[in-house]
């Protein structure tokens, strides 16, 4: 992409399509302290005060920026890579690590270890890369005092407060408002799908572990909904069109929110699974598209948990794992109370945790 000039007229060339680039679009992007303010990069002016028939007077191309004179005396240089990133209209950041694609052949996926000055070293923004990838992380030798959960997701971005409390312990107690607080086993499931927003982001951190079963397990949603679109596109198709009611109900809320099993983007692509049968009320359709649909949704659960898509390991104490929650299916092994303790903690936060994590280090490290 260029940027080319043409009688102060400043115009972006991509190869294909040469467009001019309004002036008061390049006007509203003036730098400098008079008006930026330093440490929070904002506006010291409001764009919506200025008179709208802004125009250029002076324009040049020095190097990579760009040297304009507009019409109400201002004078700015403005980056023209900086410039450049604007025009491709999405996060560069986020979007340019590309989705690894895994299933039970898995291997070789690099742990990473806590240590002083964790939260804002390299070593963290190559964690957060990897989570983008893969849509999992396991860091070791968290510390297990004081609900240090709280301190590692206040320390990436902020706690998603739910119901359930800032965190929640998961062990087996009487009583249970959900199954994850039992001994059973728990099948491939996401998490929270009542809600509006679905929590993005869950921590699980061990505390102790002293049974013999109690493995966690992880799928990948992106890689088995791809898959069946390839093997089978009509319940692919039925199943990101068809918006099933997800409800959770307990002594003090009813949560309620509807969805699509495979949720796309605007551009049709991949964006949320969102799997947990114990909870989901399809609506009255069609006798003939419920048949589609109900083989459809047999078909993805069977993939959810096939062998073929499932990993399965053990935390041991010290050890947190932090999954994408509208990629990847969780779940775990039975185990048996008469062993010993398993307790581990959870919390929640959302992408624009780890998002704007990302690229404060990118801007550190230069990156």
């Amino acid at each position: 992409m260029k940027i080319e000039l043409d009688e102060n007229k400043v115009y972006f060339n991509n190869g294909s399509v040469k467009k001019e680039i309004h002036p008061f679009w390049l006007r509203e992007r003036i730098e400098g302290e008079d008006f930026l303010d330093k440490g929070t990069q904002q506006r010291l002016f409001d764009p919506t005060t200025l008179n709208s028939e802004i125009s250029i007077n002076k324009a040049n191309i020095n190097d990579k920026f760009l040297e304009l004179d507009f019409n109400d005396g201002i004078r700015s240089i403005l980056d023209i890579n900086k410039l450049a990133l604007e025009f491709y209209n999405e996060d560069t950041v986020i979007k340019s690590i590309p989705k690894i694609k895994w299933n039970s052949k898995l291997e070789n996926i690099k742990n990473f270890k806590y240590q002083n000055d964790f939260f804002d070293s390299k070593e963290m923004y190559e964690l957060l890369v990897s989570f983008y990838k893969y849509g999992f992380v396991i860091i070791k030798n968290i510390p297990v005092e004081n609900n240090f959960i709280v301190k590692f997701a206040n320390s990436i971005g902020s706690v998603r407060r739910t119901n359930f409390g800032e965190y929640f312990d998961v062990k087996s107690k009487p009583d249970p408002n959900d199954l994850a607080y039992t001994s059973l086993e728990l099948s491939p499931h996401t998490d929270n799908p009542y809600r509006n927003p679905v929590p993005c982001i869950q921590l699980l951190h061990c505390i102790e572990s002293q049974v013999t079963g109690g493995l966690s397990t992880l799928v990948d949603g992106f890689t088995v909904t791809e898959d069946l679109k390839k093997e089978n596109p009509d319940f692919y198709k039925i199943l990101s069109e068809v918006k099933v009611r997800f409800k959770f109900i307990d002594k003090d809320v009813v949560l309620e929110d509807w969805s699509e099993l495979i949720k796309l983007d605007e551009n049709n692509n991949f964006k949320q699974v969102r799997f947990s049968p114990r909870l989901d009320y399809v609506p009255i359709l069609d006798k003939e598209k419920l048949d589609l649909y109900y083989k459809a949704r047999k078909k993805l659960s069977e993939m959810y948990n096939s062998e073929k898509y499932r990993i399965e390991f053990k935390l041991a104490p010290k050890d947190l794992m932090m999954m994408d929650n509208y990629r990847l299916l969780h779940g775990r092994t039975s185990y048996e109370t008469k062993e010993g303790n398993r307790f581990l903690q959870g919390c929640y936060i959302d992408y624009d945790s780890t998002e704007g994590k990302l690229r404060h280090l990118r801007r550190k490290f230069n990156i």
